[in-house]
């Protein structure tokens, strides 16, 4: 057989509880969801302010296609860069308080395109380890040189840095990290690219629409900013529907515009969802009772929740995990939640450390106290339920 090859490792998988399965959504994104052939309450987005099927943004959408059509039908470059497109950039950069913007098809290509377009061979990436895969395969694909740090620990990076003979140096960290939900300390990664002669690429997928005033995303959570800062952020979380922009000096766009190839040899994201978006970042900006909401329920889940051998990390973000250990013992808890109706899911190596499996509670602006409490309550009694495996291996 061909791929006998491919079934041993797929079969591997299985054994060490790392096989992954997709749901099937039959309804809107929302935190009530039709899965499957049955309801559910999800905890499982990144639908942070309960945008995606908002009435006004579905509108938005609608009147994009009416103008513009449903698709862009040729790249940025030929022929496939609309007005909508233009102004959306216009506004996002003004929103996040940087020169110019420029637009990706997802975050992971925006990652991708930015990092391989400013640095290559002779140059060296310095990334945080507990970075999004984005980050690191972007690093990978540039050929500069590739050097971790642990998680947090800026004094490594320092001396990183200072070891470094690198022509150019480039600093990549999430602002708010997608399976920890901790905030990086943006102001002092600032200073320590301005101490080097570095430059800092902030990946804001995770704070952008719920972080800062106005939700304007991590710089402006920390009143933060400089030439040398690279800003990017995803626009199918908080706000709702799909893409992704990097933000900076003009001459580092300018640079992306003729170098980054995810950029260059894309099709254009349809112009209609750029009107969408537009719309969003009126939502993002007058949503501060969402926000405040979200905040809300964060607080009360640490109030109700109260592990015992499984541990809630202190995150103060949408993001909350429950690091559980056991891919197991992750999975049946996230099997336990879903025969009472409640999504949740159990996030594996490689996506997280080995030995560190978690359920990953995302909450939205959309679920309710009880929501919440619904949730705490049925975590406490399941901890008590289901068995401790013996072995905490991630395989």
């Amino acid at each position: 057989m061909p791929f006998a090859d491919l079934a041993a490792e797929l079969a591997g998988l299985e054994a060490r509880g790392l096989r992954r399965r997709r749901r099937v959504l039959e309804s809107p994104q929302g935190v009530r969801v039709t899965v499957d052939g049955r309801e559910y309450v999800a905890f499982c987005s990144n639908d942070y302010l309960g945008l995606a099927a908002h009435p006004e943004l579905i509108d938005a959408a609608r009147v994009g296609a009416e103008r513009y059509g449903v698709g862009a039908g040729a790249s940025h470059l030929i022929l496939g860069h609309s007005a909508a497109h233009r102004e959306l950039e216009e506004r996002l950069a003004a929103f996040v308080g940087r020169p110019r913007a420029l637009l990706f098809s997802s975050g992971y290509l925006a990652n991708l395109g930015t990092v391989t377009a400013l640095v290559g061979r002779g140059d060296a990436v310095f990334a945080d380890r507990l970075n999004h895969a984005s980050l690191n395969d972007a690093a990978v694909l540039s050929r500069a040189e590739f050097k971790r740090y642990p998680h947090l620990d800026l004094g490594a990076l320092e001396r990183l840095l200072a070891a470094s003979r690198a022509r150019r140096k480039l600093i990549v960290t999430d602002a708010v990290f997608s399976m920890d939900g901790d905030i990086a300390p943006v102001p002092a990664l600032v200073e320590i690219a301005e101490r080097h002669g570095a430059w800092l690429l902030l990946d804001d997928a995770h704070g952008f629409g719920v972080l800062g005033p106005q939700g304007r995303g991590t710089l402006a959570h920390f009143h933060a900013g400089a030439p040398r800062l690279i800003y990017m952020a995803t626009l199918g979380k908080a706000a709702g529907v799909s893409g992704a922009f990097v933000a900076g000096e003009p001459g580092m766009v300018e640079a992306l515009v003729q170098r980054a190839r995810p950029y260059i040899y894309t099709t254009a994201a349809p112009p209609m969802l750029s009107v969408a978006l537009m719309k969003s970042l009126d939502l993002i900006r007058d949503g501060t009772s969402r926000r405040d909401h979200l905040q809300g329920l964060v607080m009360r889940l640490h109030e109700i929740l109260r592990p015992g051998r499984w541990r809630l990390m202190p995150s103060q973000t949408a993001i909350q995990p429950l690091v559980i250990g056991s891919n197991d013992e992750a999975v049946a808890a996230s099997e336990n939640l879903a025969r009472g109706g409640l999504l949740v899911p159990a996030i594996r190596p490689p996506t997280v450390p080995r030995g560190t499996a978690r359920l990953r509670i995302s909450l939205s602006a959309s679920h309710s106290v009880h929501d919440v409490e619904r949730l705490a309550g049925s975590l406490n009694e399941i901890e008590r339920v289901v068995p401790r495996f013996a072995s905490a291996d991630a395989g």
